[in-house]
């Protein structure tokens, strides 16, 4: 908190007022990683999720979902990282944490949701086991492994990303 509050030129105490704890600190960079901004804006209310899940067509809703996890990822999986290693000791990481995968396996399940309304899931595929598929395929260690452990780029995850959710979910 300190080194937080030399770099922003302020007291110590005026961070803490601001956020009440390195979690404090850690949630606000969390949400402005998830979502691009510091608007009030939740992530599912947004018009590139909107337009995504108005989709009609089940290939341009895979393709839309992978263009923003892509693009949300590059942001969110460093911070997601840091989080998940203050995960293993804090409680307050881990609570933060687990409410963070919450809401991320909610957005997800209503592109299954989406994809089963259409009528476009292989018929193998329940509307529970696509959002499964979903949520691990679009999670930030996937992200990071492909993109800083085997070093593609964010455009080659997220073709692949299309590429493979298409053919495990679609016909």
């Amino acid at each position: 908190m300190e080194a937080l509050s030399a770099r922003a030129s302020v007291p110590p105490a005026t961070v803490y007022r601001l956020f009440g704890s390195k979690i404090g600190v850690l949630k606000t960079v969390l949400d402005m990683a998830a979502v691009g901004d510091d608007e009030p804006v939740a992530f599912g209310d947004r018009p590139a999720a909107q337009a995504m899940l108005a989709a009609e067509n089940p290939r341009d809703l895979l393709d839309g979902l992978s263009k923003i996890t892509s693009v949300t990822m590059a942001r969110l999986a460093p911070v997601n990282e840091i989080l998940s290693g203050a995960a293993t000791t804090d409680s307050e990481a881990a609570e933060l944490l687990a409410e963070h995968v919450r809401q991320r396996q909610q957005g997800q399940a209503r592109v299954a949701a989406r994809l089963a309304k259409l009528g476009a899931l292989r018929e193998s595929v329940s509307e529970r086991r696509a959002a499964d598929v979903i949520h691990a395929l679009c999670s930030p260690e996937v992200y990071r492994l492909f993109t800083r452990d085997r070093g593609w780029s964010g455009q080659q995850f997220g073709d692949w990303l299309a590429e493979t959710l298409k053919a495990q979910l679609l016909p």
